[in-house]
C-alpha cells in the first residue's frame, strides 16, 4: 500500500481487519485499522465494560543479551534497570544528551542477563541506532520486530477471556509482571502493562501465528475488535502521553509529567542526567475538561485572560465523560489549580474550558485483583 510515494507496511493481520470492515488509516508508517463498523465511541465503551482486541503488531521489540547487559542499560535509562527482577516489566524513556526523549517505551527482564524492549513505531530506527551507539560491544541488540506480533486485550473482563481459553487465573501476571504461558496450543509471553486504564494483558506471539491467535481470541462471544481511534480516547481519559504529543525530541520526561519517576536525587547516573539536574523547566502538563463536545485540536493555543500560556498536545470527546477533554502543555509560571478557566482556540472562535485533574476517567480497573 502506498501513501504518495511513501510506502506504508502493513501488520501480519490486515487482510483480517478488512475482512471485518475497518477504516485503515497510514499510522506512523503502518497502514492501521482506526475504527471498525461500530464506531470509535461504541469501541472504546466497550473496552472500558466488556473486553476488547487491539492489533499493536506496528510497535518495535528489541532483545539485548549479555553478561554486562543490566549494567549497561542502568547507565542508559533514567529509571534503574540493574534492580528490576526478572518476570517484571517496567516503563521508561530512551533519551538524548539533552535530556528530552526520543521514545518512552518498557524494558521487560527475561533473566538475569536478557532483556526484552518494547518501543513505539515511529521511533523505532531512532531507537535501534541509539541503543547501538551507547551499548558496549558485550552487549548484543537484536531487532526482533519483524517476526514478533503483539495483540493487546483490554477490559474488565480479559482475565475471564484468558481463563475461557485455558489459562488459570494463577498462571496470570500481576501488573507490570510477564510469564511465559502456552494459548490456544500457541506459546506465548504474556504481560500485563496496558494503555487503557483498564485490566488487561499483551500478548506476544511469532508474527506468523498472529492470525490464529486473532481468531481464537475473537471467537469468545465477549471479546470485539477496536482500533486506533478508541486506543487514543481511552488513553487520552487516563491523561497517559503519546509520542509525538506530550513528549518528543523537545520534551523531557520532567515536562511530560514524570519527574517523579526519575529520582534525580539518588545519584545514579545515566543518559541525559546532567541536563535534566540543571536545565530549567520550561512546560509543564496540564488537563483541561470543555464545555459540550467541540474538541481542541494538538498545536491549539491555551490562554487565560486573553494571554496565551500553551498550546493543546492532545485533544478528543471523551464517550465516558460525555464531554471533550484534552492534554496541554503550558508555562511552568502557571499555577494549573483545579477549576481555573482557560480558554482553547478553535476554527470557529474559542472553546471554553478549565484545568482538571488526571487521569479524567477515574474509575479504571487496570490494577484490579485477579
Amino acid at each position: 500500500m502506498n501513501e504518495g510515494t511513501i510506502k506504508v507496511k502493513e501488520t501480519p493481520l490486515a487482510s483480517k481487519h478488512i475482512e471485518l470492515g475497518a477504516r485503515m488509516v497510514p499510522f506512523a508508517g503502518w497502514s492501521m485499522p482506526v475504527q471498525y463498523a461500530e464506531g470509535i465511541i461504541a469501541e472504546h465503551i466497550h473496552a472500558r465494560t466488556k473486553v476488547s482486541l487491539f492489533d499493536i503488531c506496528h510497535m518495535g521489540e528489541f532483545r539485548i543479551t549479555g553478561a554486562e547487559a543490566a549494567a549497561a542499560l542502568d547507565k542508559i535509562f533514567p529509571r534503574a534497570v540493574a534492580t528490576q527482577k526478572v518476570g517484571s516489566c517496567r516503563y521508561n524513556f530512551l533519551l538524548t544528551d539533552n535530556g528530552t526523549v526520543i521514545d518512552d517505551l518498557i524494558i521487560y527482564r527475561i533473566t538475569e542477563e536478557e532483556f526484552h524492549i518494547v518501543v513505539n513505531a515511529g521511533p523505532k530506527d531512532a531507537d535501534l541506532a541509539r541503543l547501538r551507539e551507547l551499548l558496549p560491544p558485550s552487549a548484543e541488540i537484536v531487532d526482533e520486530s519483524d517476526d514478533t506480533a503483539k495483540l493487546d486485550l483490554q477490559g474488565p473482563l480479559s482475565a475471564d477471556v484468558l481463563e475461557k481459553m485455558g489459562l488459570s487465573r494463577p498462571e496470570l501476571p500481576a501488573y507490570y509482571k510477564w510469564s511465559k504461558v502456552e494459548l490456544a496450543g500457541i506459546p506465548i509471553l504474556l504481560s500485563r502493562t496496558g494503555y487503557t486504564g483498564e485490566l488487561g494483558f499483551e500478548i506476544y506471539l511469532p508474527a506468523k501465528l498472529a492470525g490464529e491467535m486473532w481468531d481464537a481470541i475473537l471467537a469468545i462471544e465477549t471479546v470485539k475488535p477496536a482500533g486506533l481511534g478508541a486506543r487514543d480516547t481511552l488513553r487520552l481519559e487516563m491523561g497517559y502521553p503519546l509520542y509525538g504529543h506530550e513528549m518528543d525530541l523537545k520534551t523531557t520526561p520532567i515536562e511530560a509529567g514524570f519527574g517523579g519517576m526519575l529520582k534525580l536525587d539518588s545519584g545514579r547516573e545515566f543518559v541525559g542526567r546532567e541536563a535534566l539536574v540543571n536545565t530549567t523547566r520550561k512546560k509543564q502538563l496540564i488537563g483541561i475538561r470543555l464545555e459540550g463536545r467541540r474538541t481542541a485540536r494538538a498545536g491549539a493555543e491555551v490562554s487565560v485572560d486573553g494571554e496565551q500560556i500553551g498550546s493543546v498536545t492532545s485533544g478528543a470527546f471523551s464517550p465516558s465523560l460525555q464531554q471533550s477533554i484534552a492534554l496541554a502543555h503550558v508555562t511552568p509560571a502557571f499555577n494549573p489549580k483545579e477549576g481555573v478557566l482557560v480558554d482553547l482556540a478553535a476554527r470557529r472562535g474559542t472553546i471554553p474550558g478549565e484545568v482538571a485533574k488526571t487521569p479524567f476517567h477515574k474509575n479504571g480497573t487496570v490494577r484490579m485483583e485477579i
